[in-house]
């Protein structure tokens, strides 16, 4: 009913939907006759991808890449002394630690429901002992994954959390453990994730959201949960889980109430909004996906709450950085917004975060995987110059072909959908010129590589003019780009589409990328909480310089996740601030931030010898980091090896 309900809505408010709120906010779809015209996410709940989505693509590309020189081994004041293996590709994922055990988590493969997914339990108690095997696995649901997991000693007992987002039809929400005896976990409670707004929940059936990120903290007496869902509105959900096999939803915030705010209704919660306000809700989901960038949203990703469970630091992708106060958890206040669009590549993607203890740093991890700008340019006839494009995310990669580049005459080839007649390529770089409709991007795909092509560039239909999407769907096996309907138009030498030709030569194209970056982080002095000011941006070699000579081909060199500890302090009374990273292919780094103006890199541990890469089961890809408070120990979640343990040997400089 709520499907039907879905479709009905769509049609009605594809006629009644006001011009401003279709800003142009590439997405990813599939196309196809399943898919509504309309494309807006709040009318299809499927339309918001999955958050790994851009990281599962990246596996699919990389997985065949391998060192390639002496410079592939960095070891600096960061030495491995334990590793508990898990020779499992893509597998691992984040990693947290809880007294004398070790929590990692499993990412798609294997699904919920396999053997070898969950979380994996481990034995740290000496940590310069190998460890070899779990102690035990916490089975995750049937058809879901457990991304993210944290632990916590909590009023009611050593407490564990797991999200589940789904991997093959599987729920989302999350699970709750009793650890008190860590080798023989105790459930105690399911919980299902909702959209905060009854009427998207009840009437259009926004239910089971997955969970992307979890955080435990405590008030006094009181035990919570933070969770991170992928609803529409009301992404931070707070539980109440005193009774940890009774939670309850207690207080929500999502970035849609910037927007409300922006729109003089900021004393409305988006929660409250129903049928009638639905032109505000679809405002409202407008704004949530038109973001910066290539990956245009404003969904939270991430949440880190300080000790005293005071204050909440959002990692809100393309909303920014956002700090709220939840001393009443039933009701989050904003304080600020550090948002700098302008900084590192003119990306936000705001991933993670984590303060200082007394919380006048913040350092907030981007997360990149579109190291590449598309230049789209017609190279012959009238209309020749440059026009807006946008690769496929099912298409090959630009960047990945020798040279980097698509270029060659075009042919209209017209729907090009099964059935349909597509005309033979002409040339052997001949690129196919098609018109978006009918059926999915890939079909489209598949029949013009079937018909010779070495391309495509699918252009808009009329209705939908110039706006911009990601194609998506299943995998294609060759490159190519999505432009508007007069670029289209202006490709084949034509007023109109009435005036297309099947077959009828067009203009000459020329697709390139342009290295623009990986991403690293953004250190924030937040003296002043509700003005915070960004004080640095911090990047490696690699994340600096796609095509660095010591950075591997196919190699993923973005931040990923960060924890920020102050030290004791020294004989002089001072204390430094040191931020601990995971990242990716560039492994573990350790920044000194406390001169938020002058970071500097003091440690890492990266390894991308063929040795290591053997051993380790692939290439070193560092997802999760823990550093134990005040102790030497920094545990790192490798994506292909499972767990390692690294020690911290001293102050030290390495220079990029």
């Amino acid at each position: 009913m709520a499907f039907l309900l879905r479709g009905a809505l769509s049609i009605l408010l594809a006629i009644a939907l006001p011009v401003w709120a279709l800003a142009d906010h590439p997405q990813v779809v599939t196309d196809g006759p399943d898919q509504d015209a309309h494309e807006h996410g709040v009318l299809d709940p499927n339309k918001r991808p999955d958050p790994e989505l851009p990281l599962i693509m990246r596996d699919s590309l990389s997985d065949e890449f391998v060192s390639s020189g002496p410079n592939a081994k960095v070891i600096k004041n960061l030495t491995p002394t334990a590793r508990g293996t898990r020779l499992s590709p893509d597998g691992t994922t984040d990693v947290w630690v809880l007294g004398n055990y070790a929590y990692t988590g499993t990412f798609d493969e294997p699904c919920g429901g396999a053997f070898e997914a969950g979380i994996w339990v481990w034995d740290v108690r000496n940590a310069q002992k190998d460890k070899n095997t779990p102690v035990t696995i916490i089975q995750s649901p049937d058809g879901s994954r457990s991304n993210d997991v944290k632990a916590a000693a909590m009023n009611s007992g050593d407490i564990l959390v797991h999200s589940n987002e789904s991997c093959n039809g599987g729920p989302g929400g999350f699970e709750i453990y009793s650890v008190d005896d860590p080798e023989d976990p105790m459930w105690l409670a399911s919980v299902q994730t909702d959209d905060v707004n009854a009427f998207l929940r009840d009437e259009l059936g926004f239910q089971d959201f997955g969970v992307h990120n979890l955080f435990l903290f405590t008030q006094g007496e009181k035990d919570y949960v933070a969770a991170v869902v992928e609803s529409e509105f009301g992404n931070f959900q707070i539980f109440d889980i005193t009774i940890p096999t009774a939670p309850t939803l207690v207080g929500w915030w999502g970035a849609e109430q910037l927007r409300l705010a922006e729109l003089g209704l900021g004393e409305t919660d988006a929660a409250d909004l129903d049928a009638d306000d639905f032109g505000i809700i679809l405002d409202l989901d407008a704004y949530l996906f038109d973001g910066f960038g290539a990956s245009r949203n404003r969904f939270l990703h991430d949440v880190t709450i300080t000790e005293d469970g005071q204050q909440a630091y959002l990692a809100n992708w393309d909303a920014g950085l956002v700090l709220l106060d939840i001393s009443d958890v039933t009701d989050p206040r904003l304080v600020s917004v550090a948002l700098d669009p302008a900084s590192e590549d003119g990306e936000v993607n705001s991933h993670s975060v984590w303060p200082s203890e007394d919380g006048s740093i913040v350092v907030e991890g981007e997360e990149d995987f579109a190291p590449f700008s598309t230049v789209f340019s017609i190279t012959s006839g009238p209309a020749a110059g440059d026009y807006p494009a946008v690769e496929g995310d099912i298409t090959v990669p630009i960047a990945n072909l020798t040279p980097p580049v698509m270029e060659g005459p075009t042919t209209y080839a017209g729907l090009a959908c099964p059935g349909d007649m597509v005309p033979p390529a002409p040339s052997s770089d001949s690129i196919a010129l098609i018109q978006r409709g009918t059926c999915f991007f890939s079909e489209k795909i598949d029949n013009a590589e079937a018909a010779g092509y070495t391309g495509v560039v699918v252009f808009n239909d009329a209705a939908r003019g110039d706006e911009l999407v990601v194609m998506g769907g299943d995998p294609v096996n060759l490159p190519g780009v999505f432009v508007g309907h007069s670029t289209g138009l202006a490709i084949a030498g034509v007023a109109s589409a009435a005036d297309l030709v099947l077959g009828a030569p067009g203009a000459s194209v020329k697709v390139e990328t342009i290295p623009n970056g990986w991403s690293g982080v953004r250190i924030w002095d937040y003296t002043d909480p509700a003005n915070p000011v960004l004080a640095s941006t911090f990047n490696t070699e690699c994340s600096a310089n796609v095509i660095g000579p010591d950075c591997l081909d196919g190699g993923t060199y973005s931040s990923h996740n960060v924890i920020v500890e102050s030290t004791e302090p020294d004989r002089d009374g001072e204390r430094s601030v040191k931020a601990y990273i995971s990242w990716y292919w560039d492994g573990m780094l350790v920044l000194d931030v406390t001169d938020p103006y002058n970071p500097v890199e003091i440690a890492r541990y990266s390894d991308q010898s063929l040795e290591f890469q053997f051993e380790n089961g692939g290439n070193q890809d560092i997802w999760g980091v823990y550093k134990t408070p005040g102790k030497p120990w920094v545990y790192g979640s490798d994506r292909n090896g499972g767990l390692y343990i690294l020690k911290e040997l001293g102050q030290g400089t390495l220079m990029n």
